[in-house]
């Protein structure tokens, strides 16, 4: 009985002591846990380069290690650019970013940044191993400025910073949305004293030009014609008779591209007889939104007018709407022709569009920025004598078939226009890079633009590259584009701003 009182009343007491030390040595160790977590912050990193800014999941900066940013489409063309990356000696390199907004969630802008990314890495390589060992040496990274762009001031910053040291950047190319976001990269990026090559940007206003303040981009460079001369060159081929021809625009302001393209369409309609038809877009242009409802409206507005061409300034999005709904339109007996930009080139592989609109007696007719087709030679077709060779473009088949197992799609441009774009930059680094020098001065790069002309041009495979003193292409080739039946861009011809092709010596007459 002794006993089992004893084991009652002091084992348990003597259990109940320990069993507290233990307890709080326990509680001690998960608060010091909590503290040590709370002192050391949260490891945001996603590669060497990149990481995920605070309030976002998005892997931002810049990477040329064969990092995907999450992109499973990107991971076959970040492994090549890795491989030719890791093949370069140190000192030996000048670095170009492809700045982009590579984790876009829209399906239209996934293919454009894969098929952007395939054709610099085409160029990267040919600088590398087919250009008579001419130095620099390329490397190439990705800049990812996250979805819509939201994310450009973290990674340019980090470019600003890529300047120096191993990594000796001394341009940017991609740059290919006409939106707002891009516009302040651009500025901080020429602010910087850093050479800018835009791939597809069309806007008039991210331009630089004649007069005061209007060299607001010191070091931009374009390989694409803007908006205006993507205009001249659509009247110029459609002999568009104004009369017969009506607006249709969105009012959302802010998209460079949408208000430049309005700008430059009405001013080639003066005269015409009908007022503009409005619709606004949602903030997200990639986004359905509720303009369906409004074109559907439009189209029975349009069936009251004489209008036998519509211009139409607005994004994919909305111009597949557009289309949609004119092709279910009550005047179904009256033939209409729709003559937009380069964001007609999206519609091939758009799953929405509805293909049946097209057979309504509807022709779309678009500026692209390039076409597979334009400069090989066809039945019928001539090849024109100057502004572009078929010898150019195919070098670039040659170069774009190491650029993914599989064929990289060329119908909307895009491969293309990247590919020289690249052409563009490479050109630049090894013209101001001085003879015994092993890379140029930052400084030197953007200071090339006035003087690729003439027998410096840039032999694009979307056409000659003469660029004016502002960096912007003379009189560059615009391939008008139909967009069939069964959804495929058959390609019309080539048509200039300037009506005709460019002069043997492709060089910028003097203006005012």
């Amino acid at each position: 009985m002794v006993s089992r009182l004893r084991a009652r009343f002091w084992y348990t007491a003597r259990q109940k002591i320990l069993t507290g030390v233990v307890a709080v040595a326990v509680v001690g160790s998960v608060a010091g846990y909590a503290v040590d977590r709370a002192l050391t912050p949260e490891d945001r990193s996603c590669a060497a380069g990149v990481e995920r800014p605070a309030g976002s999941a998005e892997c931002v900066g810049v990477n040329g290690d064969g990092y995907d940013f999450g992109v499973p489409d990107l991971t076959e063309i970040a492994g090549l650019i890795r491989t030719e990356n890791r093949s370069l000696k140190s000192g030996e390199y000048a670095t170009i970013a492809l700045l982009l907004p590579l984790t876009s969630t829209d399906p239209g802008m996934r293919k454009k940044v894969l098929y952007e990314i395939q054709g610099a890495y085409a160029r990267q390589y040919r600088a590398n191993h087919e250009s008579n060992s001419e130095t620099p040496k390329i490397r190439l990274v990705l800049a990812n400025t996250g979805k819509g762009n939201a994310h450009w001031s973290t990674t340019v910053e980090r470019l600003k910073r890529m300047t120096g040291g191993e990594d000796r950047l001394r341009a940017v190319s991609g740059v290919a949305t006409s939106s707002t976001e891009v516009r302040q990269a651009v500025a901080a990026l020429t602010g910087a004293g850093i050479a800018v090559v835009g791939t597809t940007i069309t806007a008039d206003d991210i331009a630089n030009g004649a007069g005061a303040g209007k060299n607001r981009y010191p070091g931009l460079a374009r390989v694409s014609p803007t908006n205006g001369d993507e205009a001249k060159a659509l009247a110029h081929f459609g002999k568009v008779e104004g009369a017969k021809a009506l607006l249709v625009q969105d009012t959302r302001t802010g998209d460079h591209y949408t208000d430049t393209l309005k700008a430059a369409f009405s001013a080639s309609l003066k005269g015409a007889p009908y007022e503009p038809q409005l619709f606004t877009s949602p903030p997200d242009p990639t986004e359905e939104g509720t303009t369906a409802n409004t074109f559907r409206q439009i189209t029975h507005l349009i069936c009251d007018t004489r209008a036998e061409t519509v211009f139409f300034a607005g994004r994919h999005t909305q111009l597949r709407q557009f289309i949609n709904a004119l092709g279910a339109r009550g005047c179904a007996e009256r033939p209409f022709t729709i003559l937009t930009g380069d964001e007609g080139s999206y519609l091939g592989a758009d799953a929405k569009l509805n293909r049946s609109a097209l057979k309504a007696k509807l022709t779309v007719r678009y500026a692209s920025l390039a076409h597979p087709d334009a400069w090989q030679p066809a039945p019928g077709r001539a090849v024109p004598a100057t502004g572009g060779s078929t010898a150019a473009y195919e070098t670039f088949l040659a170069d774009i078939a190491r650029a993914s197992a599989k064929p990289v799609p060329l119908a909307d441009g895009q491969a293309i226009v990247a590919y020289d774009a690249m052409a563009t930059a490479v050109h630049a680094i090894r013209q101001a890079t001085p003879q015994g020098a092993q890379y140029p001065e930052l400084a030197d790069v953007s200071t090339q633009w006035p003087q690729v002309k003439g027998s410096l041009r840039v032999e694009g495979a979307s056409g000659w590259i003469c660029l004016d003193n502002y960096g912007n292409p003379f009189n560059k080739a615009v391939p008008i584009v139909e967009l069939s039946q069964d959804g495929t861009q058959k390609f019309v011809q080539i048509a200039w701003p300037e009506r005709t092709p460019p002069k043997e010596n492709c060089l910028p007459p003097r203006r005012g």
